[in-house]
């Protein structure tokens, strides 16, 4: 009881707001070291000067990269982005067994179809639609 007298709820709310504030410099810290490690238009050096100087000065460090290299950040993100969606796209099209560029014949996407019909995955009328998109090349 006299801890939660002394507590009131002013506060509780600088406490949160503080816990807020150190959350969001830790995640500014996170987003800045992981834009400098993937820059691969700074060499090392650079690279080991911008660490070492927001390590050292971490609040000034972080103000001036951003500053600095801030319009960097965002194109180094849509370039992981797209990367990520390529290598996802990959991988679909490999379980699918399409390959990618140049993938399967059609008499093996045939086959596939008939097996799927076969199977029961798919109808009459989905074959046949996806029978001449196969024969199509489309």
């Amino acid at each position: 009881m006299v801890v939660a007298s002394e507590f009131g709820t002013g506060q509780v709310f600088l406490s949160m707001l503080w816990f807020f504030l150190f959350f969001i410099w830790i995640w500014l810290l996170i987003i800045v070291f992981a834009d400098i490690f993937r820059s691969h238009d700074m060499g090392g050096f650079a690279k080991a000067l911008w660490v070492i100087f927001v390590i050292i000065v971490p609040y000034l460090g972080v103000f001036i990269y951003l500053i600095a290299r801030g319009h960097k950040m965002s194109e180094h993100a849509q370039e992981d982005a797209a990367a990520q969606q390529q290598a996802f796209n990959a991988a679909v099209r490999q379980a699918a067994g399409t390959g990618g560029g140049g993938g399967a014949s059609t008499a093996d996407e045939l086959a596939r179809l008939a097996d799927l019909k076969a199977k029961g995955v798919i109808d009459d009328a989905e074959f046949e639609n996806l029978k001449q998109k196969a024969i199509s090349g489309s």
